[in-house]
């Protein structure tokens, strides 16, 4: 009855059927517009099932029906039926660009079962996930360090991660990781999270700019790719955080290096040995999420000079706009160095957890996973006198989630989580 009373009233709404797809979708959160699910469900069939249950047939859609859709691709492009039964292009603005865009205009550049590679125009790359809920699995790593290669070594102006899916990505494929552990194939998922790291540097120090596009979740992995990229350009309903702990591990994609150098690039915390320490420990400790890509600003996963983009339909032109911006005379980031308090600010954190614990509200292995955190946050066996670099902290991460990853309390919450889809709090 919604179908075929969209189409008997949409020549009194608007002669763009377009136009009110869209505004179901943006205005009611719909996933298809009503013209695009009779298409789906196939017009004719519609115009067969209103007259075998005796009711009127909307003239609109036995246009549709005589000519076989409401919409149809010629040339690359969208057409769409109007009042009169005839066939024109959507005008659309430069403004708007979608994966779906890119696909019906040619193939990708590069593609493998989860990632692809595009030409976005204006010899910008785009790399696209396109695994379930865009986790992370060494077929998108491939296809990163594919992507950095292709730009440094031809015409390439800069990089955009993005896609046309609810989410920018879910994180690490958990349930790869459990299969392997399953096999006892440690030195595969050792040779993941380092071939994670390694893809993500690259990305940070890479020859051009390159600007990710965030919408929806974007959670463990997919947080830690925003933070390796020289910009963010953010969708307002990014998700963002860092969730690992939840799962029994910590973030090993150099999360924890970020998270220390934004907090304190960005000023969000005070001056001192502890400042960025502590709202670290908090915000991953805690597996605190922004709710908004706003608020995902205040906690240091967004720059202050990242942009936030409202229509869904024009984030990655945004994207692509502002790695155009970024291209010109561009230079890669120097590489961070780190003063961490060492022990004295592993026993402060450690006291804290304890805290937590004698009054319920931390468990038991949620004290073994914020004792490793810890560690790597106060920087391991240093002190303020000392210079960490990066490497340092990458490699206290890979110590750490190798040994939590062995860990059975580890394992059965990463088992409920794909299970239920919810932490175990064990």
């Amino acid at each position: 009855d919604t179908l075929s009373y969209a189409a008997h009233i949409a020549p009194q709404v608007s002669d763009d059927i377009y136009s009110i797809d869209g505004a179901m979708k943006v205005g009611y959160n719909w996933k298809k517009g009503p013209f695009e699910m009779i298409d789906s469900i196939g017009a004719s069939n519609m115009v067969e099932r209103l007259e075998a249950s005796g009711r009127p047939v909307p003239d609109m859609l036995a246009k549709a029906a005589a000519t076989g859709s409401f919409y149809s691709i010629e040339d690359g492009e969208i057409n769409r039926l109007t009042v009169d039964g005839s066939m024109v292009t959507v005008e659309r603005p430069e403004s708007t660009l979608t994966v779906a865009d890119l696909k019906r205009r040619g193939k990708p550049l590069k593609r493998n079962g989860s990632a692809s590679i595009w030409d976005m125009g204006d010899d910008i790359l785009l790399v696209e996930y396109h695994s379930k809920m865009n986790a992370v699995d060494p077929f998108i790593v491939e296809m990163l360090v594919d992507a950095v290669d292709m730009a440094e070594t031809g015409d390439w102006k800069g990089i955009v991660i993005g896609n046309d899916g609810s989410n920018f990505s879910a994180g690490a494929n958990l349930g790869l990781v459990l299969f392997a552990v399953n096999l006892a194939a440690w030195k595969d998922v050792e040779d993941f999270i380092s071939a994670g790291q390694d893809a993500y540097q690259a990305l940070k120090y890479c020859e051009i700019p390159v600007v990710a596009a965030s919408a929806g979740m974007c959670l463990g992995g997919g947080c830690e790719v925003l933070m390796h990229c020289d910009a963010i350009q953010a969708h307002s309903e990014s998700y963002i955080g860092l969730v690992e702990v939840g799962v029994g591990i910590i973030p090993a994609w150099g999360g924890c290096k970020e998270l220390l150098g934004r907090l304190r690039d960005f000023g969000l915390v005070p001056e001192g040995p502890m400042g960025a320490v502590m709202k670290a420990f908090e915000t991953i400790g805690t597996a605190q999420v922004a709710k908004s890509a706003e608020q995902a600003r205040s906690m240091g996963f967004l720059g202050p000079d990242d942009k936030i983009t409202m229509n869904r339909d024009r984030l990655l032109a945004d994207a692509k706009h502002k790695v155009l911006e970024l291209s010109t005379d561009y230079e890669p980031p120097e590489p961070r160095t780190y003063n961490l308090p060492g022990e004295t600010g592993f026993t402060a954190l450690e006291l804290a957890v304890k805290d937590l614990a004698m009054s319920g509200q931390a468990t038991p292995h949620d004290v073994v996973v914020t004792r490793e955190l810890a560690r790597i946050l106060t920087g391991g066996d240093t002190d303020m006198t000392e210079s960490l670099e990066e490497d340092d902290i990458l490699e206290m991460e890979r110590t750490a989630i190798g040994w939590l990853g062995r860990q059975p309390d580890s394992l059965a919450r990463m088992e409920h989580m794909l299970e239920t889809g919810k932490p175990l709090r064990n």
